[in-house]
């Protein structure tokens, strides 16, 4: 264990119009078949059994009826000019009013749907239900491939998450009575909308109180990052770049996981190394869930301890 607790490397487009309310209600985790989604879109509610749900490794130790829940619903967004899927994972069927969340953003094409990785609402649920952390939810939204700012005019995600996230919250009785998230976590272009966010978060003088990060993209050379078409210019890039702008989020309660043989390793490391987080962790995996979904237990419990009431 290094010193400060860190742990390293060897340690293990639409006219605008009013958003939907018809939320489809996902007893369990992420990434259930596409079958049982759309059998269960026709009633509102999934139709999977406790056994099936055990089958699936969906279900906790506490009863069923403490299951979490993921609720997704349409809402336009004036920023990016477009519905876009608001999916909100809740650790109970029943959530105290004005729940505290986080954001989950998700990577490159990627979308809200799969914005979690495999395990993450179980996860979630059990530990609020065996009292492990206070009862905390994520909120994930579309934000396209631009990497969560606005690369193309009139698509502007960032202005989304700041601006009418919030206000989608409040409207539904979660995070706060101002709607702000409290934390944001996010998987690899995910991770750098993070800390992109975190950023913009602070220079409002609202800062967040955690970031959890899963193989962040940080990439270190412009030759590679401009293959993804994302910024404008290599000056763009920098002036975003999380790697060249450290003290932009000094201070915050920060986690990162990364497997060693992700294409990301290196910018996650040289960022580990630069800022020292709450938690550094790497070992041996590939980018992706089959990673992710091992530091799940983690991930919710770091954010859990950043809890505004913790």
């Amino acid at each position: 264990m290094a010193p400060g607790g860190q742990v390293t490397e060897d340690e293990a487009t639409a006219p605008r119009r009013r958003p939907s309310r018809r939320s489809v209600l996902i007893a369990g985790a992420s990434g259930l078949g596409i079958a049982g989604f759309a059998a269960g879109t026709a009633t509102g509610v999934l139709p999977f059994s406790e056994a099936v749900q055990r089958v699936l490794g969906v279900t906790s130790s506490s009863p069923a009826t403490q299951l979490g829940v993921a609720k997704v619903e349409r809402a336009w967004s004036r920023y990016r000019n477009r519905m876009v899927d608001l999916v909100m994972l809740l650790p109970s069927k029943a959530p105290p009013r004005n729940l505290p969340m986080s954001l989950l953003l998700h990577g490159l094409h990627g979308r809200a749907r799969t914005a979690a990785p495999t395990g993450t609402l179980a996860e979630l649920a059990s530990q609020v239900a065996r009292k492990r952390i206070r009862p905390y939810g994520f909120v994930a939204v579309d934000g396209g491939d631009n990497y969560w700012h606005e690369n193309v005019p009139g698509d502007d995600p960032m202005g989304m998450l700041l601006e009418e996230v919030p206000q989608w919250l409040r409207e539904r009785g979660l995070g706060g009575v101002d709607g702000l998230p409290f934390a944001c976590t996010g998987m690899s272009m995910g991770g750098f909308g993070s800390l992109l966010y975190a950023r913009r978060r602070a220079e409002r003088r609202q800062p967040v109180g955690a970031l959890a990060l899963l193989a962040p993209a940080l990439i270190l050379s412009w030759a590679e990052m401009s293959k993804r078409g994302a910024f404008h210019d290599e000056a763009d890039w920098a002036s975003m770049d999380p790697l060249k702008n450290l003290q932009a989020t000094a201070g915050i309660p920060t986690a990162v996981w990364c497997g060693t043989e992700d294409s990301f390793i290196s910018g996650a490391r040289r960022f580990i190394a630069a800022v020292h987080p709450e938690i550094g962790y790497t070992a041996r995996g590939k980018h992706g869930d089959s990673f992710n979904r091992t530091v799940v237990p983690s991930l919710i419990s770091f954010v859990g301890r950043h809890h505004p009431d913790a």
